[in-house]
């Protein structure tokens, strides 16, 4: 959806009790209708990703941010799939690369690892849109430890507890 007009009507028909917010609950519901089914656990990492007020809600600009990176996952998944309707571990790198990430090999392989839930070497969509949901927040998580913009971080153990927490799905 790129249109706001579009964005907007579909947002508010979600937001059923008309609060100017949707909850992860009517989000991820709102999302199984369109073909893409989430654990409750990452869509509320979505949230997380784009609530800028930090209310565990997500309002319609809040939205629009999910839905840009949502369409550029799609777009990158779509281009590489090829007709099979998943990708395999070397295209799930070229579509991490595309969609602005950059992880070393042991990285790569554990993430990747993690994401395939059944195991067969096969990411399919709504995978491969966890998978950069998570490396996103991690991202983000690890800009605002990485102050002086160097690429490295020290942390002491709470630090790393809550860097865990915050990056979890």
């Amino acid at each position: 959806m790129e249109n706001k007009t579009i964005l907007r009507e579909w947002f508010e028909r979600v937001d059923s009790e008309k609060t100017g917010n949707i909850t992860a609950t009517q989000l991820k519901s709102a999302l199984a209708v369109g073909n893409l089914e989430f654990p409750l656990s990452v869509v509320q990492q979505m949230i997380r990703m784009y609530d800028s007020d930090r209310n565990g809600t997500m309002s319609f600009d809040e939205f629009v941010g999910l839905n840009k990176f949502l369409l550029k996952v799609q777009q990158v998944f779509s281009d590489l799939q090829r007709g099979r309707g998943y990708l395999v571990p070397d295209d799930v790198y070229e579509g991490l690369v595309k969609t602005g990430f950059s992880l070393d090999s042991p990285s790569f392989h554990t993430v990747c690892e993690s994401f395939d839930r059944k195991k067969n070497g096969r990411i399919h969509l709504d995978d491969f849109i966890s998978l950069c949901i998570f490396v996103q927040s991690a991202r983000n998580l690890f800009n605002s430890f990485d102050t002086t913009k160097q690429g490295r971080v020290t942390l002491d153990f709470n630090q790393f507890v809550y860097f865990s927490a915050n990056c979890r799905i």
